[in-house]
């Protein structure tokens, strides 16, 4: 299986990266960002990328892909609507629509959150604009689409969040985490859970195109069963 990967160097990234390299079943992994992912591996080839508005320059290398992982994406705080907008949904529909058009057989899997309003009419900004993402990556002609709803989670093996103020929250919660996962089951997921699940959906589909946190854990104890 062919990879293409957005946002590997962010928290969710970086875990879903180490799972597609570990991977027997996945044989190349192309990550593609603004800056470098940092890891160096044989099955890793990284395209530096500064417009995600626009793909015409690399389009030739964006063909022949299984799978797309979309896990770029920023917290709405401080972020006007605009911004959000901006980064959520033209980013990520810029990129959809083009590997629609030149990966017939490609299944796309976005990376969205818990609390996301499909109906698009909610209060809430960010749970707005993602359920406008997710609806429109849903029309696109791909093989199959998944919108991955993962609740809280988990940094392991080493992931990290660019954010500071994220860093500090894990630091201060980490040891909360075994309580967490005893008390909410259904809403934490680790990073290296979530990479194993879109492998997953990429290889056997999912029973359903949006998948909350507790669908995805359901997936790792079928794959495990």
């Amino acid at each position: 299986m062919n990879v293409l990967l957005f946002g590997a160097t962010g928290m969710v990234g970086q875990g879903v990266l180490r799972e597609c390299l570990l991977d027997p079943d996945v044989d190349s992994v192309v990550a593609i960002g603004r800056s470098p992912s940092g890891r160096l591996h044989s099955k890793l080839r990284e395209i530096l990328h500064g417009d995600f508005t626009d793909y015409k320059a690399i389009e030739s290398q964006l063909r022949g892909f299984d799978a797309c992982f979309f896990c770029l994406g920023i917290t709405s705080a401080g972020k006007t609507e605009e911004q959000y907008t901006r980064i959520t949904y033209d980013f990520t529909l810029s990129a959809a629509e083009t590997l629609a058009r030149l990966n017939s057989g490609m299944t796309f899997v976005f990376v969205t959150g818990l609390g996301t309003d499909s109906s698009e009419k909610g209060r809430v900004m960010w749970a707005r604009v993602k359920g406008r993402t997710e609806n429109a990556l849903l029309r696109l002609p791909f093989k199959a689409a998944y919108m991955f709803r993962p609740g809280f989670i988990e940094p392991r093996f080493g992931v990290l969040s660019r954010t500071g103020w994220y860093r500090a929250a894990y630091a201060v919660t980490r040891p909360l985490f075994p309580v967490l996962r005893g008390m909410f089951p259904n809403h934490v997921l680790a990073t290296d859970e979530i990479g194993r699940a879109m492998l997953i959906v990429a290889r056997d589909g999912a029973p359903k195109p949006v998948l909350e946190a507790r669908d995805i854990r359901a997936l790792l104890r079928v794959k495990t069963s």
